[in-house]
């Protein structure tokens, strides 16, 4: 959202005039060098705080969750609701945080949104009940919305031209401590405090930073004539968050047989359709439907889809795997998933100065190929898989990811024009987080379902007919005669049923991966010099 920031600062008697789009709406570039020049220390520091926070809890609940789960007594099904709440209030607020803080001030909005969102962690943590942790979730993903655009506007504003680079690739590193120290963190308090303490660490991180962006940030103008589009953005708003519950509640109520999965499908598509037709026939509307007739930025619109769909639900996928199903300790499972980060953060230096010098076309291709390899590995996994296969693999994935997210942004927003870049930086961030919490809810559905009816294809061959029950090893453990043999080989056929689900999403994971690849070709090469378009990276 904050692209438009990008294109230079506009003199500041433009910040009253209407704005058109609530992608664009972000307040441009002030002059403020005079009193937050002397503090741009500070003010870099406290900012990046309240992003690392953010960006943090994107991946810290996540080796928590088993411990969540029994701590409220949810099935492993309703567990994931802890994740996809908070994505998909964070891709419903995310296109208005522009327009809040065009009329009330960036500076007003920003500590808002620190102070809700740290208020929401806490109440994260004191919740007794899934319905209690969902809510204070969604409350979250609402209030942490803005931090990730309105921080990188305030820094944007701060440093001149020449000095935006290094302070987007300090920010960019702001952005990736989360995937790297989340799951460390969060498996570190989660063994030796407790799983609430993933939420209440937000406390001490998030007064430092209200107290820093309270003394040495300067408040912008506010424009009183900005107006947003509240049926297009109720509309769309009401399509993800009806969308996100039929995908929740879709395997728990079988489907299309529940009415109340009938109801929300009914209200999705009715959402849309009522969106579609407000787009096509407003003056202003909440999307600017033009840009959609622009080749690069249809194409990348479905990539970074399918991007967001295969890295979060992977790691959705990785926590229960290795804490149940292999029985790593909570510390272990953390670390053993932080280097995933790792091979983020080096990709994307690495990236940054191929970028100019290699098409980025064939960059889009190697971050396929790493990602499609990792799925591959995984799904090749067993229970005697060891640490160091699982860091490996980790690493070639997020290495994979450096190379899609980068190039992706450059090659979709080139042939966009600067006015353009506002709305479709929004709408970009918005199918990235759709496709996460999409994802995951179709894995989680999948394991369940899949974990069903492979451990009744199992069990048939269970029999006491079955000459194998007549060998004496197996006859003692796991005798079908027996009270206690029939449950050792009940528990047997689960973890077979459970690890053969588990290769099948990972299966899928790379079969979208691949299925990617051709959309590569349809991408036209850039007319002018590669610039690469951080906003459209970072947010």
């Amino acid at each position: 959202m904050s692209s438009v920031l990008l294109r230079g600062a506009p003199a500041p008697d433009d910040l009253v005039e209407p704005i058109a789009s609530p992608a664009a709406a972000l307040p441009s570039p002030l002059a403020t060098a005079g009193p937050e020049a002397g503090n741009r220390g500070a003010i870099t520091a406290c900012v990046i705080l309240a992003v690392v926070m953010q960006a943090l809890d994107t991946t810290i609940a996540n080796v928590a969750l088993p411990y969540i789960q029994g701590s409220v007594s949810a099935s492993a099904d309703q567990i994931n609701w802890v994740l996809t709440s908070y994505i998909t209030a964070a891709a419903i607020m995310t296109p208005a945080a522009g327009h809040f803080a065009n009329s009330f001030g960036r500076k007003r909005v920003l500590l808002i949104s620190v102070a809700g969102f740290v208020v929401a962690s806490v109440l994260c943590g004191i919740a007794q009940s899934l319905v209690q942790i969902v809510g204070f979730r969604l409350l979250q993903g609402m209030f942490g919305a803005a931090l990730v655009p309105l921080g990188q506007a305030i820094l944007l504003d701060i440093y001149t031209p020449e000095e935006r680079g290094s302070a987007m690739a300090v920010y960019g590193v702001s952005i990736m401590v989360g995937p790297v120290l989340g799951p460390v963190i969060g498996g570190w308090l989660t063994h030796n405090i407790s799983w609430r303490w993933v939420f209440y660490i937000n406390l001490g991180i998030g007064a430092v930073a209200f107290l820093g962006i309270t003394a040495f940030v300067n408040e912008t103008r506010r424009d009183l004539q900005a107006r947003l589009d509240w049926t297009g953005f109720a509309a769309l708003g009401l399509t993800i968050a009806s969308l996100q519950i039929f995908l929740d509640r879709g395997e728990q109520l079988d489907w299309f047989s529940s009415g109340e999965i009938r109801v929300e499908a009914l209200i999705a598509a009715c959402s849309f359709y009522v969106f579609l037709v407000h787009t096509f026939t407003a003056k202003k509307s909440f999307v600017d439907a033009r840009l959609f007739l622009d080749r690069n930025f249809a194409v990348g619109m479905v990539f970074i889809f399918i991007v967001g769909v295969t890295y979060l639900a992977s790691m959705a996928l990785m926590t229960p795997y290795l804490q149940t199903l292999m029985d790593y300790p909570i510390v272990t499972a953390g670390l053993v998933m932080g280097p995933r980060g790792i091979g983020t953060m080096v990709s994307m230096f690495l990236v940054g100065r191929l970028i100019g010098r290699v098409e980025v076309r064939w960059l889009l291709l190697m971050g396929l190929v790493l990602t499609a390899w990792a799925m591959n590995d995984m799904s090749g996994w067993t229970r005697d898989v060891s640490e160091w296969r699982v860091v490996q693999t980790g690493f070639v994935q997020g290495a994979g990811l450096g190379f899609l997210f980068v190039p992706l942004s450059v090659v979709t927003f080139s042939t966009l024009s600067a006015a353009q870049r506002g709305d479709g930086t929004g709408l970009y961030n918005l199918s990235r987080n759709i496709g996460s919490s999409v994802g995951i809810s179709i894995v989680t559905a999948l394991l369940a379902e899949n974990v069903q009816a492979n451990h009744a294809d199992i069990a048939a061959s269970v029999t006491a007919f079955n000459p194998m029950f007549h060998l004496p090893t197996i006859a003692r453990l796991w005798s079908p005669y027996t009270a206690h043999g029939r449950a050792a080989l009940d528990a047997v056929v689960t973890t077979q049923a459970t690890l053969i689900a588990y290769i099948d999403d990972f299966r899928l994971l790379m079969l979208m991966s691949l299925a990617a690849m051709p959309l590569v070709f349809l991408l036209k090469k850039a007319s002018g010099p590669v610039e690469v378009d951080h906003s459209a990276i970072m947010e």
